[in-house]
């Protein structure tokens, strides 16, 4: 297991109620390395946090992480099955990643 994928699976069963279901795979690219995180439907409020400040602040570490080992590191973090999301507000906005969306938070 790589540093970044080791790194952020620590820290993210530091974070959840429910560390036994925290995935993280990786892929590596042209773009950088990819890091993809799949959690307990119950632990996403946690992981994404209030307008997504905890997310931010884990993908802004991983980028650390990487810039130390000369490689751009990014986090998509998978839907859970059973998520509690409205299925009504899914269905009538248009399917975003979680990078886009924090981009709509942004001032």
């Amino acid at each position: 297991m790589e540093k970044d994928q080791a790194f952020l699976e620590f820290m993210i069963k530091e974070l959840v109620d429910n560390p036994d279901d925290v995935k993280v795979t990786r892929v590596v690219d042209e773009m950088g390395v990819l890091l993809t995180l799949d959690i307990n439907a119950e632990d996403m409020g946690k992981i994404i946090g209030r307008q997504g400040n905890t997310a931010k602040a884990i993908r802004t570490l991983l980028r650390v992480v990487g810039m130390k080992n000369n490689a751009r590191v990014n986090l998509k973090i998978n839907e859970p099955e059973g998520g509690t999301r409205a299925p009504a507000a899914a269905e009538a906005a248009p399917e975003k990643s979680v990078d886009e969306a924090m981009e709509d938070l942004k001032v």
